[in-house]
């Protein structure tokens, strides 16, 4: 059993086919699959997509790209959403300081918002980092959330080790298959697999075997592959080592 712990399958990007992907994808063993959403808008129907499909399981959030989308009011229908639909996670959240013309304090100020309200539930969160680790490594120490996974991480060692001290898993896609990704491949190598976990993050940032299409769950195995190689640890292993992490994390 496989897990791919970030994937967008409610995008519209999977109108036409999501069943048959999901089907796929069991086939290949990723017989779960995490949801993070994005915006108060859209939570209607990544929960409605997640309530199809008995392999998809749902996280609520509100994603720092889209920050000038979020109101305070958001917050508290979280809340209220969190009641009524019982995610597995709160996600996607975080902050992004790559994109320039986002407002850093509001993002600042959601994010915080939304570990408190993770860590009254005693929920785990989803974390979507550019260009932010320390500051969000930071507020982690402050808040001390449940823990979490920290999505596409692309940081250095240091602040690897930082994460992980403060218990969140890292997450490794589709770039890790690209051999020009030498920082993040010897990353991979460095951190240790009770820390790793997998992600599609469809359908973006898909794998260098299906470069320019659109990302999928079922190409998860192809991530699997190259954190084996990369580790030198059998891919039985790895599977079984990744998919722990997860299923502790989501499902206790």
């Amino acid at each position: 059993m496989l897990i791919d712990t970030h994937c967008h399958i409610d995008f519209t990007a999977f109108d036409e086919d999501r069943e048959e992907v999901i089907n796929n994808a069991s086939k290949l063993g990723v017989n779960n699959i995490i949801v993070p959403s994005v915006t108060q808008a859209t939570w209607h129907k990544t929960i409605t997509v997640c309530n199809e499909f008995q392999q998809l399981h749902l996280a609520l959030g509100l994603h720092p790209v889209f920050i000038e989308e979020h109101q305070p009011q958001h917050l508290l229908e979280l809340d209220q959403c969190i009641e009524t639909h019982s995610p597995v996670a709160i996600g996607e959240i975080g902050l992004d300081f790559y994109l320039k013309n986002l407002d850093k304090d509001k993002q600042i100020a959601f994010f915080t918002k939304q570990l408190i309200i993770a860590k009254r539930y005693t929920l785990p969160v989803i974390i979507h980092n550019r260009k932010a680790h320390d500051e969000c490594i930071a507020i982690l120490q402050d808040i001390q959330p449940l823990g979490g996974i920290i999505h596409a991480f692309n940081g250095s060692i240091q602040q690897a080790e930082k994460y992980i001290e403060l218990g969140f898993l890292l997450g490794f896609g589709g770039m890790l298959t690209y051999q020009r990704s030498r920082k993040l491949r010897d990353l991979v190598k460095q951190v240790p697999l009770q820390s790793i976990v997998l992600e599609t993050d469809s359908p973006d940032m898909t794998v260098a075997q299906h470069k320019g299409k659109r990302n999928s769950p079922e190409y998860l195995p192809y991530i699997l592959e190259t954190v084996s190689s990369l580790k030198n640890i059998a891919i039985e292993i790895v599977a079984e080592t990744t998919s722990n992490n997860a299923k502790q994390l989501f499902f206790g």
